[in-house]
């Protein structure tokens, strides 16, 4: 019995801990269990001066991780800001509960 429950704890730890491989980012802050919410650069190749930048952004998100839904790409992201160029771009993520989730792609460029 107490290796059945050796082995149990270690797949479900293994199950919580899989989405963390799947982030491709420069930069990943913490994940809250309960609750995420955070903004981090999706590139870290800066070739313009922000003040002189417009910005466009493309979102998804899912229900319950059951039905997921929307245009996160960086063509939707330039579309949405009337971007010719994209310079650099930046991401957003939110998880309430693992109920409800949205990440957002920000691209700034002229």
């Amino acid at each position: 019995m107490r290796r059945l429950a050796g082995v149990a704890a270690l797949c479900t730890v293994l199950a919580l801990s899989a989405g963390c491989a799947t982030y491709r980012a420069p930069v990943v802050p913490p994940v809250g269990l309960l609750y995420s919410a955070f903004k981090a650069p999706l590139t870290t190749e800066f070739s313009g001066q922000a003040a002189e930048l417009k910005s466009g952004e493309a979102s998804t998100s899912s229900v319950l991780g059951l039905v997921a839904t929307g245009d996160c790409s960086l063509e939707a992201a330039a579309h949405e800001g009337g971007l010719n160029t994209i310079e650099y771009c930046d991401y957003s993520y939110l998880n309430v509960l693992g109920v409800y989730q949205r990440f957002t792609v920000v691209a700034y460029g002229r």
